[in-house]
């Protein structure tokens, strides 16, 4: 079993994980991701009555855990973009995994469960706005997972390749990587009313997804070029910024992940909705029902 120095893995005075201040005993099996703080109040919104066990916020990193029809679950915020996302995936997988007395790795090892909820755009004409989509594989065009042992192991290479060739991709850009979602978890939540595709998460909102104010991007075409890649049948559906990570990372570590986004704007007709509150609302409510 590995031992982590100071220098390793920050434990801060009260015992709790560096930057999410929360300790071992706060951390439920069964998460959910979100990038709103504020948002994590509304999850909570919903949970049992005297449950909560722990309400902490650092910086963007806000977590209540309590219960819902007796499901113990941990609601955390992580800010925007997959950096975030290295921050989170690595505490909480060593609240879990790591005694912090010890600072030695637990011989048993426990799997969290972890389900993203966030907002997307559309690729494709034919998802309306207001659906809610599951992401069976994801894209990441940030670059993170190529820092740890095993990215291609667990990557989908003929895709990444058939990716980067169709559609121009900056060759000093972090090359792309394509990882799955967890099935069964995916069947559980998505199951026959939500819709499932591949999604690219951008390691930005404009120019990495291809918007252009006054600094003009490489690839001038490239989102026409997204939306017309086919690679085995499959299509790229929309657009976000976390969930690369989120699946990379918890294939690595061992844990079942996926993300779940109500699509907030249609890229290929250029329609949005800043209405969109009551529909992730709902969606929430049905991520709580299915965890």
């Amino acid at each position: 079993m590995k031992h982590f120095p100071a220098s390793q893995l920050i434990i801060n005075g009260d015992g709790s994980a560096f930057h999410l201040h929360i300790r071992p005993e706060h951390l439920a099996q069964k998460v959910i991701l979100v990038g709103d703080q504020d948002r994590v109040n509304m999850v909570a919104s919903f949970f049992d009555e005297g449950s909560i066990e722990c309400d902490i916020q650092s910086r963007e990193f806000h977590t209540i855990t309590g219960r819902y029809k007796g499901k113990r679950i941990s609601c955390v915020s992580t800010g925007i973009g997959t950096d975030n996302i290295d921050i989170v995936m690595n505490e909480l997988d060593a609240l879990a995994n790591i005694d912090f007395n010890t600072r030695m790795e637990k011989e048993e090892k426990t799997s969290l469960e972890i389900v993203r909820i966030g907002t997307c755009g559309a690729m494709q004409e034919d998802i309306p706005l207001g659906s809610f989509l599951v992401s069976q594989k994801s894209i990441g065009f940030d670059g993170v997972l190529a820092f740890y042992q095993g990215r291609d192991n667990i990557a989908d290479l003929g895709f990444e390749q058939a990716l980067v060739n169709f559609i121009h991709y900056p060759e000093k850009a972090a090359r792309p990587y394509i990882v799955s979602a967890n099935e069964a978890l995916v069947d559980r939540i998505a199951q026959t009313d939500m819709l499932r595709g591949c999604t690219i998460a951008a390691n930005g909102f404009y120019g990495p997804q291809g918007r252009v104010l006054r600094c003009d991007i490489a690839v001038p075409d490239i989102n026409e070029r997204i939306s017309a890649f086919r690679y085995e049948g499959q299509r790229i559906t929309n657009y976000e910024m976390e969930g690369s990570a989120i699946a990379g990372l918890s294939l690595l570590m061992g844990h079942r992940a996926m993300t779940v986004c109500c699509v907030i704007a249609q890229r290929k007709v250029e329609a949005a909705n800043t209405d969109y509150k009551p529909r992730i609302k709902q969606l929430v409510q049905t991520v709580l029902e299915r965890i």
